[in-house]
């Protein structure tokens, strides 16, 4: 599978702002969910884990990619990217996350592919930079497809 083929329609947004992490979260995550790939419960998964763990997912400056374990309910095996043009501050971390990249893993492998072809595309800096300043969805979802 391609990288853009783990991303179902509609999962890639441009949203002005946030007013705190939690509200990032669900805005990262609100697609998976309307797409049956999580359930509300994988929502408040991440949130309880970062309130009780910090921001573990957090992949690069200005990156995260909010998760949580299968069990909690994720259904399907997906991912959205959420590209917020004011960042936010999580707890414990000094620098504003803008790209958020919500992830659904129903289990423990199937989502391999998918998180090694993003790692290639998020270690090449000039890639990271054009997702982080990207001004559409459109362009967003076109950086995506070289992966």
């Amino acid at each position: 599978m391609r990288l853009s083929d783990y991303f179902p329609e509609s999962s890639i947004s441009v949203i002005h702002s946030a007013k705190d992490w939690q509200e990032a979260i669900d805005f990262s995550m609100v697609s998976l969910l309307d797409k049956n790939y999580i359930s509300e419960n994988y929502i408040q998964a991440i949130k309880d884990s970062t309130i009780n763990n910090g921001p573990y997912y957090i992949l690069a400056p200005g990156v995260a990619m909010p998760h949580a374990r299968p069990e909690c309910g994720a259904l399907k095996t997906g991912m959205s990217l959420t590209l917020l043009e004011q960042g936010v501050y999580f707890p414990e971390n000094d620098e504003p996350i803008k790209l958020l990249i919500g992830l659904s893993a129903a289990d423990a492998d199937s989502h391999i592919g998918a998180i090694q072809a993003l790692s290639e595309l998020l270690c090449e800096e000039e890639i990271l930079e054009q997702l982080l300043t990207a001004s559409s969805e459109k362009q967003l979802a076109d950086i995506i497809s070289r992966g």
